[in-house]
């Protein structure tokens, strides 16, 4: 099923009830089960409580299975188009910046430019680099290495640099701020992160499928992690690389029309794009009020909301992205995104959203609130000794849980199970195909990519719960409104000391060993059962400490490894000239005036 030839209409209705159907199907048969094994002592309120969150957490879970199987049931196809079109456009790639190292952001975009004049296309394609430094430091070494940048690729008048006096907005105010400005100039426009690169031929593609669909307002594609260096950040990098194009292709098929965008390495229509998505501030302060922080769902929804297309084509290769180093920087950034998804809850309701739209914002929404039902549940289970009477039943001597009678073991069990599947089972099946299909061999081969799908579950089992509690502590603050602002992000080596870990999750420690003190002294029948929920919180500041190390294993292996992609190559060694020609400053220096040239559209 190509790209352009995803479900419509009914099809696309009936796709979208079965997704929902089946996800309701788990849900509630996890419901069931739970009420039956209350049965046991007396169905009690605390049950039915605990049944119901059992039911939502267990809902949620299964969308995301499901999403998996539709994208197993798909191919990545191209959509109908010619590949060897002219282009007859102008477009601009916008890199918005800030606080970021300008060597390695402006040799990303040497490296782009480098690898467009490989492929000898005349078509007409600029690079704006559109700063929000609010340091001066940094915003006078962005003037010079820009300078150089412009010299070395003979990029006058078509290299474009300006910084804001004023960063209101964050990144979606500077992307506004230049299509307001120069936006008339161009036909497309394609939006980077500080750490996108992309092939020449990709950004040419993406060029051309846009031209060759007239109603296509926005065309995203599927980013792979590359550079990943530390245990935790090749975790990632080969989640993004093995797992995420199953999940993304079943999410395109369900999103039909109304596809998602995720902010970066995605090309729009410049008209459709002024038209349609200005962004006014929200009533209210910050958390929820104020400028909208994850503006790309919203975006999304507004193109869809006009008539346009947004599309997502997971078939493009040669679109590429960093990630955090370590557990820390990755919360600190997840934090960012929660409270912008759960700020989505005054947009939601907005007049003249398509239902798919507003129900990807729910999605959204529920992705940061899911751990709150699953640690009512936790409370609500070791909490329930105080509320319900023990039952007057005593199970065999052999058996170890004084809790669970056989039979009654066999419900938990199964629930748990089923749960578990749930998670695991998708991944699973991914390396199945991707061993049948001939995918995995630039994974290392079918045994490699085995070895490193059970590597992957094992280490995001250790990691899960120490990430959930940074996650059910973000939703605490947004709720409490405290605005966690639009931290700088962290490049570049990112390990940490135990020290440096235990200062960054010593919380964690005490809520992982309190649970487990607790919930032996309340419902003894449930340890064993906590212990792969409280050990890892327990153990949190050598996990963070251990995965932030540099990796030294084969497993985990990504095709960017195995085959350094060309732009990327580019990179390494434009990255490498400079940085030797623009040292890092001297922090005891005061910080020379900049003084960066400025596009004519801008001055």
């Amino acid at each position: 099923m190509t790209a352009l030839s995803r479900p419509r209409g009914a099809t696309l209705i009936a796709l979208r009830s079965i997704a929902l159907g089946l996800s309701a199907l788990a849900g509630i048969g996890a419901f069931v089960l739970f009420l039956q094994f209350g049965q046991a002592d007396g169905l009690q309120t605390l049950d039915i409580v605990r049944a119901v969150l059992i039911l939502i957490s267990t809902l949620w879970l299964a969308w995301g299975a499901v999403q998996a199987l539709i994208g197993l049931s798909s191919r990545a196809e191209a959509p109908a188009y010619d590949p060897a079109a002219p282009i007859r456009g102008r477009t601009v790639v916008l890199v918005p910046v800030y606080n970021e190292d300008p060597v390695a952001t402006f040799s990303r975009v040497a490296a782009m430019d480098a690898s467009l004049a490989a492929t000898q296309d005349p078509a007409e394609v600029h690079f704006a680099i559109l700063s929000d430094t609010r340091k001066e430091e940094i915003s006078a070494r962005e003037a010079r290495v820009f300078a150089h940048l412009v010299d070395e690729r003979d990029g006058l008048g078509r290299f474009f640099y300006r910084r804001r006096i004023n960063n209101i907005g964050k990144k979606a105010g500077n992307i506004e701020d230049f299509i307001t400005r120069s936006g008339a100039a161009y036909d497309y426009a394609l939006i980077l992160d500080a750490d996108s690169l992309m092939e020449g031929e990709t950004i040419l593609q993406m060029i051309r499928r846009i031209e060759a669909e007239p109603r296509l307002g926005l065309l995203q594609t599927l980013p792979k992690v590359i550079r990943g260096r530390s245990r935790f950040a090749r975790a990632m990098q080969f989640s993004a690389s093995f797992f995420s194009p199953v999940f993304a292709r079943g999410l395109a098929m369900l999103q039909g029309k109304t596809g998602p965008f995720w902010g970066h390495n995605a090309i729009v229509r410049t008209r459709a794009f002024a038209e349609s998505c200005g962004l006014p501030a929200l009533k209210g302060k910050p958390p929820f009020g104020g400028h909208v922080m994850s503006h790309d769902y919203v975006e999304a929804a507004l193109l869809a909301r006009s008539g346009w297309l947004v599309r997502l084509d997971d078939d493009l290769e040669g679109s590429y992205e960093e990630g955090p180093e370590n557990i820390v920087d990755h919360a600190k950034r997840d934090r960012r995104w929660c409270q912008g998804n759960l700020q989505h809850s005054r947009i939601i309701g907005a007049p003249g959203l398509r239902g798919w739209s507003r129900f990807v914002f729910a999605q959204g929404i529920m992705a940061y609130i899911a751990p709150l039902f699953w640690l009512g549940f936790l409370v609500a289970s070791i909490a329930a000794p105080l509320f319900v009477p023990p039952p007057d039943y005593f199970p065999e001597p052999y058996w170890p849980f004084p809790y669970f009678p056989p039979s009654e073991a066999s419900k938990a069990i199964g629930l748990a199970i089923g749960i578990f599947g749930l998670l695991l089972v998708p991944k699973l099946l991914i390396a199945a195909r991707a061993a049948l299909v001939g995918t995995a061999s630039g994974f290392g081969g079918a045994a490699m990519g085995f070895a490193s799908t059970l590597a992957e579950l094992l280490f995001s089992s250790l990691t899960a719960p120490v990430l959930l509690a940074f996650a059910t502590r973000s939703v605490f603050q947004v709720l409490m409104g405290r605005d966690g602002g639009w931290p700088t992000n962290n490049r570049g080596d990112g390990r940490m000391s135990l020290s440096e870990g235990f200062a960054a999750s010593w919380w964690i420690v005490a809520i992982g060993l309190g649970g487990l003190v607790l919930t032996d002294l309340l419902a003894p029948g449930l340890l064993l059962w906590l212990l792969p929920v409280g050990l890892p919180m327990i153990a949190a500041p050598w996990l963070i400490s251990w995965s932030s190390q540099p990796s030294r294993s084969r497993l985990m292996l990504v095709p960017s490894e195995v085959s350094t992609p060309r732009v990327v190559r580019l990179h390494d060694a434009i990255f490498t000239r400079w940085e030797n020609a623009f040292p890092a400053p001297d922090p005891a220096q005061p910080a020379p005036v900049s003084a960066a040239p400025r596009s004519p559209a801008h001055a």
